[in-house]
């Protein structure tokens, strides 16, 4: 029994010195990619039938290049087809360049790879565990979805490619999130981060070619693509909500947020700003449900609202300030958002296109659960329990 607990004790003092060490070598290499406002059209998708059927007829109907980031691709139906999909149109002469995070898309087999480059698809995995800081490595995902088509069509947003996104989980029933389609100046942000993480996973380097970056028109709608690398998230996060006069809304199937991210928002309530959160009321993955427990009662006491969608399962990022600015895109309201994952949101200055978003959420807010005191002071010993364990390893669900 002492032996395997030194093993353990061993194993936790490696894993400790690992992320800190690891931490400390990616903040010193990491730097913050900033792209300016741009103009642009953009169309909104809240269901993976609607996406898919769009997405897949944008791919078919490329002449040029199709360059894809997803950090889920799953081995079943609806991935095959979409497979399939690229690979018919490397086939027809078309560049296809697909990348997948490591652990994220685990579902790719060797086979489906083998597969992929045979049909003429540049197939690359991007953030491979490795040493000397195998650990975090292991923890610091690609969790970016970016599509780009023939360097005029972009989309960002929520969803991944597998069944659950289209309602085919029982557990998970119909899946609700969001996603945007650009088309105009935006684009080129989209394929310069997509370029940035084909480069950085592959070491090659993609040569100049003006098919990739073609003349946009100028949309109705101003933007900014917004890249974190795990390091400034946090920044963004805090300054949409110190710029709140009265209304925060916020999406999000995880809510860990870090102390300072929390305090600026329980200092928002205090002040007056009307602030909701919307979670999920299942969890599609463990302890994740139950590590935003510890954060309801603050918000309760400090004004907030807290719901929890119970019409499926809720995977929406995205935050409403005022309907001045409306941030959509990859980011969780979680740390491994903050201080792991390299994610990719975009930040709409639009008031019509707002308004509709804040809409949608309100909807969501009917067919949501609220949060009262009542039901946190009946939860059980056991779920209890779990919340404080999940408090422990908050930073890595």
């Amino acid at each position: 029994m002492e032996l395997v607990l030194l093993v353990l004790f061993i194993i936790f003092l490696w894993m400790a010195f690992d992320y800190r060490l690891g931490r400390i070598s990616h903040i010193k290499k990491v730097n913050m990619q900033e792209y300016p406002l741009r103009k642009s059209d953009i169309s909104l998708f809240i269901t993976g039938q609607s996406l898919y059927k769009d997405l897949f007829h944008h791919i078919e109907h490329a002449t040029n290049h199709i360059h894809v980031l997803f950090y889920i691709v799953k081995d079943d139906e609806i991935s095959k087809e979409f497979l399939q999909l690229l690979m018919k149109k490397a086939q027809d002469g078309v560049e296809v360049r697909l990348l997948l995070d490591r652990i994220g898309s685990k579902d790719i087999t060797k086979k489906m790879q083998k597969d992929l480059k045979e049909n003429g698809v540049l197939f690359s995995f991007c953030h491979v565990p490795k040493l000397p800081y195998l650990f975090y490595s292991i923890n610091e995902r690609n969790h970016r979805k970016i599509s780009v088509i023939d360097g005029r069509i972009g989309y960002l947003g929520g969803f991944n490619i597998g069944k659950e996104y289209i309602g085919l989980n029982p557990k998970l029933g119909d899946w609700r999130d969001y996603h945007l389609r650009i088309e105009g100046e935006g684009v080129q942000d989209l394929q310069k981060q997509f370029i940035y993480d084909w480069e950085d996973a592959t070491k090659y380097t993609i040569p100049s070619n003006s098919t990739y970056y073609p003349t946009p028109h100028q949309g109705e709608i101003t933007h900014k693509v917004v890249p974190t690398n795990a390091v400034f998230l946090e920044k963004v996060f805090i300054e949409l909500i110190k710029n709140a006069k009265k209304e925060i809304i916020i999406g999000t199937p995880y809510f860990i947020p870090s102390a300072p991210l929390f305090e600026e928002l329980i200092h928002a309530a205090k002040k007056g700003i009307d602030v909701k959160v919307i979670v999920p009321i299942i969890g599609d993955h463990p302890l994740v449900k139950e590590a935003a427990f510890p954060y309801f009662k603050p918000l309760l006491d400090a004004g907030c609202k807290v719901y929890r969608y119970n019409s499926g399962f809720f995977h929406a990022k995205v935050i409403v300030i005022d309907e001045q600015v409306c941030d959509i895109g990859t980011a969780n309201f979680d740390k491994r958002s903050l201080y792991l994952n390299h994610e990719i949101n975009c930040l709409i200055y639009n008031q019509p296109f707002i308004r509709k978003v804040r809409s949608l959420l309100l909807q969501d807010i009917q067919t949501s659960e609220e949060v009262t005191p009542e039901l946190l002071a009946n939860r059980s010993f056991l779920q209890r329990g779990k919340e404080a364990f999940s408090t422990l390893v908050s930073g890595f669900l």
